[in-house]
Parts: structure tokens; C-alpha cells; sequence
């Protein structure tokens, strides 16, 4: 080593809750770590223990510190704010170490709620930490400065995963899209501190491989400190690390959600006593740490963008919950839309709403040995309560949203309730949507002859179609929180059939000849052949291999890519065989060699393909047909498309049902969309906060395979100052493959060519990871994607609010008279 050094030691434990135990116990635990950092500083400063004199305890996430505070003493809370107004006992910004399901609403609600109770103590909160995710909506960055958070400190974890900017323990500034600026430690994993050997009784060596590599309880722990501390300085000074100092987080235990430990100031203590001249060691805080970093004359560069996030693909091993999530989330940004003020769904409800969606968001994603032993009593216990987050999420967003609505005239069960319907547009967008109204089963028989709709506040009737059993679809247009009502009458309705002389349908009722002449007596403006169907504003054809043909009749152009690899809507499954496929640890080995490829180089993959049509629910609103399709891995796989009449909208469901495999394996939907114009077009990504262009609005060295998005996608044209967009909104499933789907060398961002097809795909099922991903997808789902080519889009933002609109849709409410 050339220079004298200073290591600060950030203690803490990391919050992963429902990997190392149930999700109460480790509640139970963190709230017994403050306590146990409180009596550490009170040992420290009576005496009773004078060698632990200068340390200090950083709660990772707030999220502890709300468990601490709901169950201690007044005694407790006084002490423990008296802690944090000293600088002994630190707060960070972070609720918890999320994914990034939650939407920028969720967002700001929890990343405000450590600034706030820092506020009501005198006590202000600037700095924040996260460790074992890998990333963060761009908007994640902005949520923080509007809390007033002004540094955070970022802790990956590479395994599956990668730091960005190409080197870690760097500091940059990370610009926001409306350009504030956070100051942000690229840092090293969340307990180097522990394989440096700085913490008695907790040594590791999970990124360190040496001829130490030790059990965590060693007799020689100063003389592994002493070795791997000074490699590891001469390293960065090989590597051209620019600064004197060096911050090492660290836990007490070598395990995630480890206890304080006292003893880490006793060793430092004698580290310094004797190496102390040339390797001091002094333990921080966050806050502390990110001053001297600012008084430092490192050179801080700035960078804009996302930082996707590797460790989002959690959310697709339990697709239907994270469906379930979606919905829930969707229907709370209903709720905040039409009761701003609380007047009726109080601020203690919406709390109440948001604490299950943050667990089931929360990064970890199930017990530590789901792959090695599914049957395990913790881990079906364990991912049943993380499912669980999602269902009472759900329960308490329903609840709330239907007090509303009867706040507002919905009309409960009771004789003779009226047949009156109010649907609302609940988006920031004017749209227009295809609305069921729908009755109950036993009372069909009231409109046996038929029935007519009836616009309420003119008086006519309006054009619909029967859609099921006991529903009709109406084609409403809504401004931005407007609302319509309807009723329905009876009517004698008699609809004669006869036979076509020029449509070239057999009396098999087969249509696979097309027409001499084209809509020769067929009144529907949808047609609909063995191998088509066509409205005015498009027309969609397959064949066996697929959904071949996307064409906009608006413009000419096919709206499906030229060079795709897979076909509109195509299922593409694979599956990576494990030696053993009975053993829990032949299983764990071949997910653990897949690294940032998801899939091992034995991949086996299989592409669906159309085995039968049948045509649906006909009529002058839309027109259903299904495609059934044949594919490895499952025993069910169809693609309903409902094609609109008078707009240029496809609306999309995918159906099917998954085997239960334990091998690791992937399912994806192709989706190879364009607006045909190569060199104008552009594709936008929702993501909280703020649209995203990837592989241009992200940080060097992120992901470039996939993206977690939130409600779906644009491409979008702005060749000669005209725009138009393809929106495709992806309610169900919020992970986007880019990314060639081949297992090769991957790349980041600014190590592409421009070359790259960048295909796209849905990622909508996955189970590859060696721990604590769920064991097997198997079951059934069913994911919906709605479609609309839209001639006039100001601006992405734009773009990305109308497919939000697509996302949520419009509500229908029987009300009163």
C-alpha cells in the first residue's frame, strides 16, 4: 500500500424478511436489534462496557423502526429518539429493500415516512441505503429528493446481478428526468465488512475466496483482518480508486437480518491501537459518510437514466399474486383519483391498503431453500404469507373501493332493483371503452324477448351486443372522471336468418374460401375467416406457425416485424434440464451456473404452434376468435383476440395451463411489434416516475435484457413533427424481455453496437433461481394485453397515459334511480 487509509464501517442488518425465517419472527427480531443497539450505546456510555465507546447502529429501513416504535415503551422511544438526534443510532430513507412493482404513488407514501418521523423529533434525514436489490426505477430517484433524501447508498449484490457503471465503491450524482440531482455510493456488497474478518464471531467468505475461507468463527480473526484488509486496500490502488477512504458495510452475524454486535467496536478498538497509523478504522453513519465524500476532491461525475433492477424476475415464479398485486395497486390509484380528500376512504385505510402491497414488493421471495426442499414446512408456510400480501392487499383495496361506490349510488341487492347502470372514466385521459353491463343469473328471464340500452340522459337507444350469458357491451366515450348512465328495457326483438348467396361460407359453416365479392350481404363490419379477421381498421392472419400478419389498414403497414424471430403472441418455452431432476441439490446446481442468462447453455426450447380456430362472440361492438396452440411444458395454451369495430383496438388474452416443473425454466410471450418505420420509431417503457427509452434513458453498465415495467408500453413515430404510437398495455405481467432469448454473453448498457434486433417479449413465467424463487409455476392464468394504434400522441407521457387508460379501463356501477 502507498498511502495512509481510512475505512468506515456502516453497521447494520439487512432487512430481508421471510428468507432466514417467518416473516413475524423477523419483525420480531429487528425490533429486538434496536433494542439491543440501545443497550449497546447505554453499556457504552455508563462505562459498563467502555471498549464498545463509539458505536453506532444504522437501521437499513424504516420499516424496522415503525415495528420498534409500535411496540416500545415510552421509555424506549424517548431513548431511542435521543439516539437518533445524537448521531448514535441512525435513520434511513429506505422503507425496505424493494422490487420494483411498486408505482411512484407507493413510492413517495413510504419513502416519506423516515423524513417525516425524523421531522417530528427535531431530527433531520438525508441519506438512505438499499442493499441486495440491484436497481431502481429512474423514478425511485426522484421520490427520494421530493422526501428530502439527498445521498443514497446503493449495496448490490451481483449474484444474478451486476453493479452498474462498469466499478463500484464510486460515487455519481444520479440526475432525475426533471433534473434534481441525488448523490448516490455505488458501493460493495451489503456485508463486505464481515469477509474483510472486521467483526468478531461473523467472519465470511462468500465474495472473498482464499486460502482463508473460513466458518464464520475463527481464533485468528485479526491476523484473516490483517491479510484480506490490506489486499483488498492494494487492489483499489492497482485499480486507480481516486479517494483515501473507503466505506465497508457490515452485519453482526454472518447471516442477513443479523443482531448489533457490540464486540465490532472492541476489535476496531485494537486494530487501530495497532495498525491504526496507516489503517484507521472508524465506524459512521450514512449521513457522516456522504459529508466527507462531498468534501472529498473526487471527482463526482453525473449520469441520467434507469437503473433496471436484476432482481425484479421474482415477481413471474408467482405470476398470479403478482397479477393479484397489479390489480390491487390499480384499484388504489382509482380510489386516490375520486376521493382526493379523504371525504369518504380515510388516510388510515389507505395505510392499511398500502402495508400489504409493500411486503409482497419487498425483494425477497421466499425461504432460502425453495429449490432444494419445496416440501419444506417454512417454505410453504413462508410463500404462502408472501402470497398472502398480495390477497389481503386485494381484499382491503375491493373494500374500500366499494364503500366508495356506494357512497356515490351504487345500488346493493334488493327486489326490483332497477336495471341502471353508471360507468365512469376514473383515468387522467379522455377515453373510450366496450363496457359489460351485466345482470344477475335469475334475472335474464326478465329480457327473454330481448332488451334495448338506453342512454339515461337523452332518452335514445343505443347500439349492443350480447357478450354472454347475462352481460351486453356498450361502446362508451368519457372525459377524464366523467361518468354515463344507462338502463336497460325489454323488447321484443326477433333477429331472422337466412342464407347468403354471395358470402362463400359451406353449410358446415366453415369460412375458409374468400369472398368474390367482398362483404356481399353481410351486414357485420367484422369479417371473420378460418385464417382472418378483419375490421376496418385492421386485419389479423395466422396460419400453423402462428399469428403471421398484423396489418394496419389506417396506414398500410404491417405492425409486426419483418426480422422477428417468433410470432405475434407465440409461446416460447424453455426449460434447462438438471442432472438429477428428483434431487433438491442437483437442481440448485443447475440454476446456480445460469448467472445472468436465466437458463443454462442446454436449454431446451420449444415453440408454440396453431392447432385450431374457433370463432366467438360475433357482432356489430367486436368480434372474438381464439387460436389453441400446442407447446412444451404445457397442456393448454390459447390467444383470444376481441377486434373492435370502430377503433383501431385489439384487445388480447392469454390462457393456459402450466405443468408443474421442478427444472428451472421460462415462459415467453413474443410480442414483435413496430410501427413500421425503423428509423423514427421509438419505444417507451412505463415505469414509476417517468417513461424510459431503453438502452438510451439508463445508467452505463444496467440490464439491457429486461425491464419491470408498470402498466405497458409505447412505440411511437415522430417522423416529420407527426406522431403516432402503438400502445400496448400489459396489466398482468410487468416484466419485458429485450434481450436475445439465446444463452450467450450478455451485455450492458454502452457495450451495444446498435446492431442488436432487440426483439421483444413478454417474460411471464419463470422459476430459474437457486434459493428462494417458488419451485414450480404450475397452474393456471390467464394474461391480458389490449392494443390500440392512435394517430395523434403529443408526447410520451402522453403515450404512457393512455395506456395506463387501457390498463385500468372504466368502472360500471348498478346504481339507483
Amino acid at each position: 500500500m502507498k498511502k495512509p487509509w481510512k475505512i468506515y464501517v456502516i453497521h447494520h442488518s439487512h432487512t430481508d424478511i421471510g428468507y432466514t425465517d417467518r416473516q413475524e419472527k423477523i419483525e420480531q427480531y429487528h425490533v429486538g436489534f434496536i433494542r439491543q443497539a440501545l443497550q449497546i450505546l447505554s453499556d457504552a456510555s455508563s462505562g459498563r462496557q467502555p471498549t464498545w465507546q463509539g458505536f453506532k447502529w444504522c437501521c437499513e429501513t424504516f420499516w424496522a423502526v415503525e415495528r420498534f416504535l409500535e411496540q416500545a415503551t415510552p421509555q424506549e422511544q424517548s431513548a431511542f429518539a435521543e439516539a437518533v438526534r445524537n448521531g448514535d443510532i441512525e435513520l434511513s430513507g429506505t422503507y425496505l429493500n424493494m422490487t420494483e412493482l411498486p408505482d411512484e404513488h407507493l413510492l413517495r407514501s413510504i419513502l416519506s415516512k423516515a423524513v417525516t418521523y425524523g421531522r417530528s423529533i427535531g431530527h433531520k434525514v438525508d441519506s438512505a441505503m438499499t442493499a441486495d436489490i440491484n436497481g431502481y426505477s429512474w423514478g425511485y430517484a426522484q421520490s427520494l429528493i421530493d422526501s428530502g433524501i439527498q445521498h443514497l447508498f446503493s449495496c448490490v449484490h451481483t449474484h444474478h446481478g451486476m453493479f452498474p457503471l462498469g466499478r463500484k465503491q464510486t460515487p455519481f450524482w444520479w440526475e432525475t428526468s426533471r433534473g434534481d440531482k441525488l448523490l448516490v455510493w455505488n458501493g460493495d456488497h451489503y456485508m463486505l465488512g464481515n469477509e474483510l474478518a472486521l467483526c468478531p464471531d461473523a467472519v465470511g467468505s462468500y465474495m472473498i475466496r482464499d486460502e482463508l475461507v473460513t466458518p464464520a468463527i475463527v481464533e485468528n480473526q485479526m491476523e484473516i483482518a490483517e491479510i484480506r484488509i490490506q489486499r483488498y486496500l492494494a487492489q483499489l490502488e492497482t485499480e486507480a480508486y481516486p479517494a483515501d477512504f473507503v466505506p465497508v458495510m457490515i452485519s453482526g452475524l454472518a447471516t442477513d437480518n443479523g443482531a448489533p454486535n457490540g464486540q465490532l467496536m472492541t476489535f476496531i478498538h485494537e486494530w487501530n491501537a495497532k495498525h491504526g497509523d496507516s489503517i484507521h478504522i472508524e465506524m459512521t453513519t450514512l449521513s457522516h459518510f456522504f459529508e466527507i465524500v462531498k468534501q472529498s476532491d473526487i471527482d463526482i461525475p453525473v449520469y441520467r437514466g434507469d437503473w433496471p433492477d436484476w432482481w425484479s424476475d421474482g415477481v413471474n415464479s408467482t405470476a398470479l399474486h403478482t397479477q393479484m398485486f397489479r390489480d390491487a395497486q390499480r384499484t388504489l390509484r382509482k380510489i386516490r383519483q375520486m376521493d382526493p380528500s379523504h371525504e369518504v376512504i380515510s388516510p388510515q385505510e389507505i395505510t392499511a391498503i398500502e402495508q400489504p402491497l409493500v411486503m409482497y414488493a419487498e425483494h425477497t421471495w421466499g425461504f432460502h431453500s425453495s429449490i432444494y426442499e419445496p416440501w419444506h414446512s417454512q417454505v410453504m408456510q413462508l410463500g404462502i404469507r408472501k402470497e398472502a400480501y398480495a390477497s389481503n392487499a386485494s381484499t382491503l383495496a375491493y373494500r374500500a373501493w366499494d364503500k366508495l361506490l356506494h357512497s356515490q349510488g351504487e345500488a346493493l341487492l334488493y327486489p326490483n332493483r332497477p336495471f341502471r347502470y353508471r360507468v365512469l372514466n376514473t383515468n387522467p385521459t379522455p377515453s373510450r371503452e366496450l363496457v359489460e353491463l351485466n345482470l344477475e343469473g335469475y334475472e335474464v328471464v326478465r329480457f327473454k324477448d330481448g332488451l334495448e340500452v338506453i342512454d339515461a340522459a337523452t332518452g335514445s337507444v343505443i347500439p349492443h351486443q350480447k357478450s354472454g350469458y347475462q352481460s351486453y357491451t356498450v361502446n362508451v366515450a368519457l372525459d377524464s372522471m366523467a361518468s354515463k348512465e344507462f338502463y336497460l328495457q325489454p323488447v321484443k326483438h326477433v333477429e331472422p336468418r337466412t342464407t347468403n348467396n354471395v358470402q362463400l361460407i359451406g353449410a358446415d359453416q366453415v369460412y375458409d374460401i374468400a369472398d368474390i365479392y367482398p362483404g356481399g350481404g353481410d351486414q357485420q363490419s367484422i369479417k371473420v375467416s378460418r385464417h382472418a379477421i378483419e375490421s376496418d381498421y385492421v386485419q389479423i392472419s395466422w396460419n400453423d406457425e402462428g399469428i403471421v400478419s398484423w396489418l394496419n389498414k389506417e396506414t398500410g403497414e404491417d405492425l409486426l416485424r419483418a426480422d422477428r424471430d417468433h410470432h405475434a403472441f407465440t409461446p416460447i418455452y424453455e426449460v434447462t434440464p438438471a442432472t438429477d431432476a428428483r434431487d433438491g441439490g442437483s437442481q440448485c446446481a443447475v440454476r446456480r451456473q445460469m448467472g445472468r442468462n436465466r437458463k443454462g447453455l442446454n436449454v431446451q426450447r420449444s415453440i408454440g404452434r396453431i392447432m385450431q380456430m374457433k370463432e366467438g362472440n360475433k357482432g356489430p361492438l367486436f368480434a372474438r376468435v381464439e387460436l389453441h396452440y400446442e407447446v412444451a411444458g404445457m397442456t393448454y395454451y390459447s390467444v383470444h383476440l376481441k377486434v373492435y369495430a370502430d377503433s383501431n383496438r385489439v384487445d388480447v388474452s392469454v390462457r393456459l395451463h402450466k405443468d408443474s416443473v421442478w427444472n428451472p425454466e421460462n415462459l415467453y410471450i413474443s410480442v414483435p411489434f413496430t410501427l413500421g418505420v425503423k428509423d423514427h420509431e421509438t419505444l417507451w417503457l412505463d415505469k414509476a416516475g417517468a417513461p424510459i427509452r431503453p438502452g438510451v434513458d439508463q445508467l452505463p453498465g444496467t440490464c439491457l435484457d429486461y425491464y419491470c415495467i408498470q402498466e405497458g408500453l409505447s412505440l411511437t413515430n415522430q417522423e416529420n413533427g407527426h406522431q403516432e404510437a402503438l400502445l400496448i398495455a400489459t396489466p398482468d405481467t410487468p416484466l419485458i424481455q429485450l434481450g436475445s432469448l439465446a444463452h450467450d454473453k450478455r451485455i450492458v448498457h454502452t457495450q451495444q453496437t446498435g446492431d442488436e434486433p432487440r426483439h421483444l417479449y413478454v417474460w411471464a413465467l419463470s422459476n430459474y433461481w437457486e434459493t428462494n424463487f417458488k419451485a414450480t409455476v404450475g397452474g393456471f392464468y390467464e394474461f391480458h394485453y389490449r392494443m390500440q394504434y392512435d394517430s395523434n400522441i403529443p408526447s410520451p407521457e402522453a403515450a404512457m397515459n393512455r395506456v395506463r387508460s387501457l390498463a385500468s379501463g372504466f368502472t360500471v356501477a348498478r346504481v339507483d334511480r
